[in-house]
């Protein structure tokens, strides 16, 4: 009995202090999550101020109209929001739900459901554009046979730069763009030569449709769109015309700004440049490119996207001129660049892509070492859209670390900031 009852009196102990180490554990956990949190909003509030007073210095020098800006750091939507005005003529303000005109960000946007129905089988890289599209054809039929999704994906179908691209911009249907095709002289094998293209970067989606039974719309709606509630973006004109808060383009005279019309263009293209967007729901878009929506699509499947096809040589473009710039590809529907931290000396990536219709301008980049991702909207054409990504990414680096690293080390997970 003595024992007995010294073996209770020991376990009665035992769990009493194992409660105790538990409870003051957790406590001191939830002591660390709630810093962690405030650090995380203390930093937000100190980087959307950053944000704000760049933008508003731009506006100010006339360089912009508006601009609608989405900061993705992790899974959490850190800045969602507009500077400016959708109309320089009507006092409404751009904010994160504002529509613009993506341009050829629509690009990213086939690439993902290129990768996405490749990883389901249903679809191949190699897949031939003439077994699709059977009127298509490049140079002699040997020269046809070669020509693949990837190659035209990757701007390495050999056709000379911008072939057709008025074609598009003139409303002919893709599939009688096609045909005329047979009419281009090839300016290389396909694979060997990065140029760039609208038309037939468009095909595209008339293969993925052929594979599918789906227009590249409904595939788009169904397997992003909806899932990530990405409620304003829509891909034709009727709908954009009657968003009402919509961004309208600009263009540029000598005593200030134009505003113009929003023009029925792209729209027969739109895997080249026929979606419309909000910053809320690019910043949803960049969270999933990221991998943090792995029920839609897995990260491995995603970033088929971003292995590079075809090198993008010289140093004339834009981009090729941001700091630490090394090298530069094309993947499927994106550029991929290779840069180098100035104070790390480590190689990191940037996901990129630029657009521009209708007098838009935009800019997309993500940065996976990071988890990073900036998307600005711009309705005017603008020196400004050459540098601010980079410009972005150094006001960020100011206020969450000075390396990609450091900036993916000091992001909170998104159950944390609902404590």
């Amino acid at each position: 009995m003595l024992l007995t009852l010294a073996i209770g009196v020991y376990s009665n102990t035992t769990t009493s202090t194992s409660e105790e180490t538990f409870s003051a554990d957790k406590s001191a956990k939830t002591l660390v999550d709630e810093k962690m949190v405030q650090r995380y909003k203390w930093k937000q509030q100190e980087l959307r101020l950053a944000i704000k007073e760049y933008f508003d210095k731009a506006i100010a020098s006339g360089q912009i109209v508006g601009a609608g800006v989405s900061i993705v750091k992790g899974d959490s939507i850190v800045i969602s929001d507009g500077f400016g005005k959708r109309n320089i003529n009507v006092d409404a303000g751009v904010d994160g739900q504002t529509v613009f005109r993506l341009g050829s960000l629509s690009k990213g946007f086939a690439g993902i459901l290129a990768a996405n129905l490749e990883n389901e089988g249903k679809i191949d890289w190699e897949a031939k554009v003439s077994d699709y599209i059977p009127e298509f054809q490049l140079g002699d039929p040997r020269n046809t046979d070669k020509i693949t999704l990837a190659n035209i994906l990757s701007h390495t179908s050999g056709a000379p730069y911008h072939s057709y691209t008025n074609l598009v911009e003139a409303g002919l249907p893709l599939t009688e763009i096609a045909k005329r095709f047979k009419e281009v002289d090839p300016i290389s094998d396909p694979g060997l030569t990065y140029s760039y293209q609208n038309a037939m970067f468009a095909l595209s989606g008339e293969m993925m449709y052929k594979a599918t039974g789906q227009e590249i719309t409904t595939s788009l709606d169904d397997r992003f769109f909806k899932p990530l509630e990405m409620c304003s973006t829509t891909m034709d004109y009727q709908t954009l015309i009657h968003t009402e808060n919509v961004a309208v383009p600009h263009s540029k005279r000598r005593n200030g700004w134009r505003s113009k019309k929003l023009r029925n263009s792209y729209f027969n293209a739109i895997a080249a440049g026929g979606i419309n967007a909000s910053a809320d729901d690019m910043a949803k878009w960049m969270r999933f490119l990221l991998g943090h929506n792995p029920e839609i699509m897995s990260k491995q499947a995603l970033e088929e996207a971003f292995n590079p096809a075809i090198e993008i040589k010289g140093h004339y473009k834009y981009y090729q001129r941001w700091p630490g710039h090394q090298a530069s590809y094309y993947g499927f529907g994106w550029r991929i660049h290779k840069f180098v931290e100035d104070r790390t000396r480590q190689e990191k990536t940037i996901w990129h892509h630029g657009g521009s219709v209708n007098n838009f301008r935009n800019e997309i980049a993500v940065f996976p070492e990071a988890d990073l991702g900036i998307c600005v909207l711009l309705n005017n054409n603008s020196r400004l859209a050459r540098t601010v990504v980079p410009d972005l990414y150094k006001i960020i680096k100011k206020v969450y670390g000075q390396s990609a690293t450091e900036i993916a080390f000091n992001s909170v997970p998104n159950n944390l900031l609902h404590l």
